[in-house]
């Protein structure tokens, strides 16, 4: 059998960045394009692959479900004992941008994605991450459809793609210290948008910014893509999707990926993690009291000072609410945190308290026992608490955390935002609003939100359908 027929299914090579946030979503979408019958690479750095099949040990018999699905590997540049997280992320970022694009465009060239694999076609399609924007120049060099898969929310997107209307106003670069000055120049977010809400990326003083111009860059490229898939829904965020569609008219929204795979999949794949998940903390759970518990996590990537961790420990504790915080090996920066804990945060812990180093997170926010998360406002980690119905306290860290935790605190009313400050005070006061004082407030809000999600990815639901049709356009693109 060749390619010269319609007898092989459609093709497609999904390219994420190579980190947690990235790989999650876009291994959500592969299960869901091999649950439709349609042919799928997806390549990972080498150190990701090892990771997943370190932490998974039933990784093989997952996949063997799916005779579609199949990983290949890339290099992402630096060496096997790489941190890779913490103030050294950058360094992935443009480690990976130099490395992968001559190696993609050779695999592409010389068919090496396919191999020796006469029953699949050679790549029809490629989805790529919208950090990626060289995935497009290498698509159009060699004649491949590409995609342009943004794993943050349509907000991010807008924010970044109107860079140059914040340069042409003058609201870019900040002239002066005050963050809570309004930004004005991106249509949709007039009316809410300061400039502490911006992606962490537009805090710099030169707009010539190596960091900023790549991603910048990366998201003027996502036009010229054939078409844009977004983890979100319409109910969500449909204004900035309104202001977006007029520039990107092909926009996919196929969210939330996470809740989409439950809803089509009978027995899902669950190898997204990086991190060895403590389950131990399921039975902890069990045995508290509904909407008692507060969840604290921040992501798989961003890390804390001591000062941080303490001023955090001592508001959780003076709470007086139950906490199951997960706290990383490599997320506290310094080696003698564990010296600075006093008797009394020692017993607060033990009595209201479980710290564990990775948590199963979706089914931790669909616990009963869960009433609010503290989160860092990664996007995955906001969807997964919009979908479970869980009103969240926001510390953004960097990337489009700032932006997500503004939506929720000021938009959508699912939470608080504490982002640009660290008080055990504050920390102490928000968690006792969002689980006491406000409690039902912040609770029917949630609620209200996670139904419209779970609408979007039922069957005839916006999520539902634009999926189809992203399925349905990818099949053409393998009919010869």
């Amino acid at each position: 059998m060749d390619d010269q027929g319609t007898e092989l299914q459609p093709h497609v090579l999904i390219i994420p960045y190579p980190g947690q946030g990235h790989v999650t979503p876009m291994l959500k979408l592969a299960e869901l394009l091999c649950h439709a019958g349609i042919h799928v690479t997806f390549l990972v750095t080498d150190d990701n692959h090892r990771r997943l099949r370190l932490r998974h040990s039933t990784v093989q018999s997952h996949l063997a479900s799916y005779s579609e699905f199949r990983f290949e590997t890339i290099s992402d540049g630096l060496p096997e004992d790489h941190p890779r997280s913490g103030d050294r992320v950058m360094e992935v970022f443009f480690s990976f941008l130099a490395t992968a694009e001559p190696l993609l465009k050779e695999m592409l060239r010389y068919d090496r994605v396919r191999g020796s694999d006469s029953g699949r076609k050679r790549i029809t399609c490629i989805i790529a991450d919208g950090l990626l924007g060289f995935a497009i120049d290498v698509g159009e060099e060699i004649g491949i459809p590409v995609i342009s898969f943004r794993t943050t929310g349509a907000g991010n997107f807008w924010a970044f793609f109107c860079a140059s209307k914040l340069i042409e106003a003058g609201e870019f670069p900040f002239q002066g210290n005050n963050m809570d000055v309004p930004i004005k120049s991106v249509p949709g977010m007039d009316g809410f948008l300061r400039r502490r809400d911006l992606p962490n990326f537009y805090r710099v003083k030169d707009i010539a910014d190596k960091k900023l111009q790549e991603i910048v860059s990366a998201t003027q490229k996502a036009a010229r893509a054939g078409a844009m898939i977004l983890n979100t829904f319409e109910e969500l965020e449909g204004p900035i999707l309104a202001h977006a569609s007029s520039h990107c008219p092909h926009i996919y929204t196929i969210g939330p990926l996470h809740a989409h795979v439950k809803v089509r999949v009978a027995s899902p794949i669950t190898l997204n993690s990086l991190w060895e998940e403590d389950m131990s903390c399921m039975t902890w759970l069990d045995a508290q009291l509904p909407k008692s518990v507060i969840y604290v996590s921040f992501g798989s990537a961003a890390t804390m000072t001591e000062d941080h961790l303490m001023e955090f420990w001592h508001g959780l504790v003076n709470s007086g609410k139950q906490f199951l915080w997960v706290i990383r090996p490599d997320s506290v920066v310094g080696k003698d945190w564990e010296k600075c804990l006093s008797t009394e945060i020692l017993k607060g812990t033990k009595e209201r308290g479980c710290i564990i180093g990775w948590a199963p997170q979706e089914e931790v926010l669909a616990h009963k026992s869960v009433g609010g998360f503290v989160t860092h406002s990664g996007w995955n980690s906001t969807l997964e608490s919009i979908v479970a119905g869980v009103p969240m306290i926001c510390w953004p860290h960097f990337g489009d955390q700032p932006l997500n935790s503004r939506l929720v605190g000021e938009v959508w009313k699912l939470g608080l935002d504490m982002k640009d400050t660290c008080d055990r005070v504050i920390i102490e006061k928000m968690i006792k609003d969002l689980l006491d004082v406000k409690k039902e407030e912040f609770q029917l809000l949630s609620d209200r939100m996670a139904k419209l999600a779970q609408n979007a990815v039922t069957d005839g639901g916006s999520s539902y359908n634009n999926l189809d049709c992203l399925i349905r356009d990818i099949k053409l693109m393998g009919v010869d």
